[in-house]
Order: C-alpha cells, then structure tokens, then sequence
C-alpha cells in the first residue's frame, strides 16, 4: 500500500510538473504578445510620448534605400537642457566628453521595449548617453533584416558616433541576438584598425546556431530545445534566416575589456553559455581584469530581459566604464 502511494504521489508531481511548464510557455508568450501589441501603438518617432523627454528620434541611412530608426538619450544631469532642442544639439552634447553607449538590443520588438528603455535609463542615469537602434526591419526601420544588414547598421551607428563623440568613450551592449551583432561588429572594426572601447555582454548566447550551446542541465531544458531562442519566432523579422553570429568564435579575436551580465534563471540562454563565453574571452585576453562575469541569482527572478531592474547594477556599470578611463 505504501509503494502504491509513493508512486501515486510520484505520478502527481510529474503531473504538477509538466503543469506548470505549460503555464510558463504560456506566460511566455503571452507576454511576448502583449509587448509587441504594446510596442506596435507606440509611436517611435515621438520618444517623448512614453516619457522619454531628454531623448530624440534619429533616422540614419546606413545604405542606399535603408532607414534605421535610434534613440539618443542625454545624460540624466542634462534633462532639462535637453527640452525642445533639435538634432544639432544632441548630435553636439555627444561631444560633451561623457562615455557613449551603443545598445544593440535582442530579437523582437523595437526600441521601444520596456527593458530596453529601462537599460537606457540606468545608462542615462550614470551620465552617459545612450544610442538605441532598431536593425533593418525592425520597428519603423526600413529594409529586409539578414546578417549582414544587421552588421551593416551596427557598423554605420559606430563610425557616426565616432564623427561626433569627439575622445569620449564609446561603448557597446548587447542582449540576446544583439550580443552576436556586438561581436561580429567589433571583429569588422578590427579588420578597419578601430574597436570599441567596452564591451557589454547581456544573456549572450555563443552563436546564432547553437551548435554549441548544449552545455550544461537546464531548469527548462526541454522547453529551451524545442523551442530554441523562442523569441526568433515570434513576432520575429528574422524568422527562417540564415544567422550565425559567432560569439564564441568572435571573442577569440576580441582583446577589448568584457562584461558579460547573465541571469542564472534565464529561460531563453542558459547560464551555461555565459560561463562558456567567460572561458574563451579570459583565455584569450589572459586577464582577469579585462574579463568579467557577473552572475544574477536565479532567486531574483530576472529571467532573460529583467536585469536592468537590479539596484546593483548602476555600480556594476560605474566600476566597468571607470576601469575603461584609467
């Protein structure tokens, strides 16, 4: 009678299990949906409609027939400056000696995500200004996504914020797919002499294949390979392209100091794949300075875009760009 129990009760917590699993695909999605219905009623050109008023629309034209839509953010201190003031200030604050960030943001959706605004405004908040780009295809950016666009515009915002930055540092983060965007880009610069001055690294993922990105047990390993990077299939311009975006090859011809940020809990990249880009980068720039890797407990619940919530990370960013200038 007590083994028949046992197994029963093994039965319903298999059953609980899977339950709830389901219920976390389902959420998944579901919030996909409402960010991207949320993001699609926003208009992109206006940034100050959701609050964003030191920031402004920019349209860049990385080649013939390509409009990419950025997002410029001031430093916070400058806010009230900033009000109503028109593309030649701001292209002209970028020179003000302030560190520079490029943010190349993940798959899905536009600039207008809520986590990417929130990476803005810790980057805003610290003193620096902040370039958010939508990729060919995405958002009101005109043009098809592939690869190569994607590098293309990631090269072109780099080489424009370098006309204007003057000596500030500029930097670049990337989340998700822009990770891979980050270290493709910076592997191009290289062959042109040019780097940046500071990599971020946010829920990375070694490359757009994932050949090698089975590495370790998983809370969600059934879900992350049957659906792998679940985000490229929804609402996704890059959906059945060809992608690479070898970071871990990448990496291993990048000697530019490295932050890699990675949630333990992350349900889309598993922290494995940080611990694997940790290794090569620090084997290939021998240093435990240049290199670093801050892990987020999986008790606080970040998953794979929450990290900007953390009250620490305003000093983990502060540490790194200091670490830059001296």
């Amino acid at each position: 009678m007590q083994g028949k129990f046992a197994l029963t009760s093994l039965k319903w917590k298999r059953t609980w299990t899977k339950m709830a699993l389901l219920s976390l695909c389902i959420l998944s999605v579901s919030v996909a949906l409402l960010l991207h219905v949320f993001s699609d009623s926003i208009d992109l050109s206006r940034p100050s409609d959701i609050g964003l008023n030191h920031t402004i629309n920019i349209y860049l034209k990385p080649e013939e027939g390509v409009k990419v839509g950025v997002w410029h953010t001031v430093p916070e201190r400058r806010w009230k400056e900033a009000q109503g003031k028109d593309l030649d200030w701001y292209e002209s604050a970028l020179g003000d000696g302030s560190p520079v960030f490029i943010y190349l943001h993940g798959n899905g959706g536009n600039r207008s995500a809520p986590h990417r605004i929130g990476v803005a405004n810790v980057l805003s908040a610290l003193g620096y200004h902040v370039l958010v780009m939508d990729y060919r295809g995405f958002g009101d950016s005109t043009g098809e996504p592939t690869e190569p666009g994607l590098i293309t515009d990631a090269m072109y915002l780099y080489h424009w914020v370098k006309a204007r930055s003057g000596n500030s540092p500029v930097c670049v983060w990337g989340h998700s797919l822009g990770s891979g965007v980050v270290s493709t880009t910076a592997v191009k610069l290289l062959e042109q002499g040019k780097q940046f001055d500071g990599i971020i690294l946010e829920g990375a993922f070694l490359n757009a294949r994932m050949k090698t990105n089975n590495l370790t047990k998983h809370p969600f390993t059934w879900f992350y390979w049957k659906f792998p990077y679940i985000q490229y299939f929804l609402f996704n311009p890059l959906k059945n392209k060809d992608l690479n975006l070898p970071t871990d090859e990448n990496l291993q011809k990048i000697q530019t100091p490295l932050l890699i940020l990675h949630a333990e809990d992350d349900h889309l990249v598993p922290f494995a794949s940080a611990q694997e880009i940790y290794r090569i980068a620090k084997k290939t720039q021998n240093s435990d300075e240049r290199v670093k890797l801050v892990p987020f407990d999986a008790s606080l619940g970040y998953l794979h875009n929450g990290l900007y919530k953390d009250p620490g990370l305003p000093d983990i960013i502060r540490k790194f760009v200091q670490s830059l200038m001296t």
